[in-house]
C-alpha cells in the first residue's frame, strides 16, 4: 500500500464511519476501480483508532458526565437522567456485540460481495428516507427508554451486513421511533464509542504477531481518519436539522447504482 492509498482510505473511513452512508461500499469501490491491494489488518485497526479518538474527543464532556453518573448509579445507587442514558448506551451495544461474535465470520465469508453491498446500500438508503419522512418527531435524548435503546441496538446489529452503514441504520431506527434528527445522530455517535472500541480491540487481538507493521502508514491512517471524523461529526450535527437526510439518501442511491454498473461491467 502506497501513501496515496493510505491517505484516501483514511479520509474515506473518517467520513463514512459517521455519515449515514456505507463505509464498505466506499472501501470496495476504489479498490475495484483502481486495483488497490487490501489495506491489511494493521491499517484497518489504525483508522478505527483514529475514528474512536475523534468521537471521544468531540463528546469528551458528555462522556465524563455519563461515566460519573453511571459510576454513581452502580456504587452509591444515585440515579439520574445521565445514568439512565449511560445504561441505555450499554444496553444498545449488547445486540451488536453478540451478533458480531456469533455471525461475524459468516458475514465475512458470504456477504461481502459487491452485489450484496449494492443492494443494502440502496435498500437501507430508502429506509432512511422513509424514516426521515414518516418519523423524525420531536423526541429529545431524555425521552430514550430501555425499549427504544434496545430497538436501536438491534438495528445496529444489522450493520454487520456490508453496505448497511452503522450510523445510517441507528439514525434510521431512532427517527422511526420519533426522535428528532439531532438526537438520532447524537445517540448514534455515542453508540459508536463502545462498538468501535470492541471492534478495534477484537481486530487488535487478531493482529498480534500476524503481520509486520508499516508505522508510517499506521500514523497517517490514524491521524487523517481522526481529523476527518472529527470535522464530519462537528459539521453533521450542526446542519442535520436543516438539511435532513435526503442528500445522503440520494448519494446512497447513486452509489448503489454505481456498484451495480460495476458488477455488470465485470460480468459482461
Amino acid at each position: 500500500m502506497d501513501l496515496m492509498q493510505a491517505v484516501w482510505l483514511a479520509i474515506i473511513q473518517g467520513l463514512s464511519e459517521f455519515l449515514p452512508i456505507s463505509s464498505s461500499a466506499h472501501l470496495i469501490l476504489p479498490s475495484q476501480v483502481l486495483g488497490w491491494p487490501d489495506q491489511g489488518l494493521a491499517f484497518d485497526v489504525a483508522v478505527h483508532v483514529g475514528s474512536l479518538m475523534a468521537v471521544v474527543f468531540y463528546f469528551r464532556n458528555d462522556i465524563t458526565t455519563l461515566t460519573q453518573a453511571w459510576l454513581d448509579s452502580v456504587f452509591v445507587r444515585r440515579h439520574s437522567p445521565e445514568s439512565h442514558l449511560a445504561w441505555f448506551i450499554i444496553l444498545a451495544t449488547v445486540p451488536a456485540g453478540i451478533a458480531g461474535l456469533l455471525l461475524g465470520d459468516l458475514v465475512e465469508m458470504h456477504l461481502r460481495s459487491m452485489e450484496v453491498i449494492a443492494f443494502t446500500t440502496i435498500f437501507f438508503g430508502l429506509m432512511l428516507a422513509w424514516a426521515d419522512r414518516r418519523g423524525g418527531g420531536g423526541h429529545s435524548i431524555d425521552k430514550i427508554t430501555w425499549r427504544s435503546a434496545l430497538l436501536i441496538g438491534i438495528a445496529q446489529a444489522l450493520a454487520l451486513i456490508p453496505g448497511t452503514s452503522r450510523s445510517g441504520i441507528t439514525i434510521t431506527a431512532a427517527l422511526a421511533l420519533g426522535f428528532d434528527r439531532e438526537t438520532a445522530a447524537r445517540f448514534s455517535f455515542l453508540l459508536a464509542i463502545p462498538i468501535i472500541l470492541l471492534s478495534g480491540g477484537y481486530k487488535g487481538v487478531e493482529l498480534l504477531g500476524s503481520e509486520s507493521v508499516d508505522w508510517t502508514m499506521i500514523v497517517v491512517g490514524s491521524v487523517l481518519s481522526g481529523i476527518t471524523a472529527y470535522l464530519c461529526i462537528k459539521i453533521f450535527l450542526k446542519v442535520i436539522q436543516r438539511i435532513g437526510m435526503l442528500p445522503f439518501v440520494i448519494y446512497r442511491l447513486l452509489l448503489g447504482a454505481a456498484l451495480i454498473i460495476l458488477v455488470w461491467s465485470q460480468s459482461a
